[in-house]
């Protein structure tokens, strides 16, 4: 099951934000996790990503993965937080289509939930090209 709270009311297409996160799911066996996800606005990103991560900016995904113990109680993955101002100005920059980067963008944080991490360079690189795969597998 996959929970959307817009609380920044963008215009964008939930239910597709919904599809791609239950065919993740579905693909990593996972068909039976909930996940959440928030759509953010800039100020509340930056807020957050101050708080957790001691940046004073927004930034485009932070993921929230729960402990083991509750992801087998409950059946949670986590919070997955998206920024679709961020998302827009990347996807400008990288000359990307916005719904293409925002896609890419929710594989990663979803990535994140599963555990992986880009710390380094390496595993920023891993987890690129895990992403990738994903969405060529999935023909997103």
């Amino acid at each position: 099951m996959v929970e959307i709270n817009n609380q920044a009311r963008v215009d964008i297409d939930l239910d597709k934000l919904k599809k791609v996160t239950e065919k993740f799911l579905d693909f990593q066996n996972l068909n039976d996790m909930e996940v959440s996800l928030a759509l953010v606005t800039d100020k509340e990103m930056k807020r957050i990503n101050q708080a957790y991560r001691d940046s004073d900016r927004p930034t485009d995904v932070l993921a929230f993965p729960v402990s083991e113990k509750e992801k087998k109680e409950e059946n949670f993955l986590g919070e997955i937080l998206l920024d679709w101002k961020q998302i827009k100005r990347q996807a400008r920059k990288l000359d990307k289509k916005k719904e293409e980067e925002l896609i890419f963008i929710l594989i990663h944080g979803l990535l994140h939930l599963l555990g992986y991490k880009d710390e380094t360079s390496a595993d920023k690189e891993k987890m690129l090209e895990k992403g990738k795969e994903i969405i060529k597998e999935l023909k997103f």
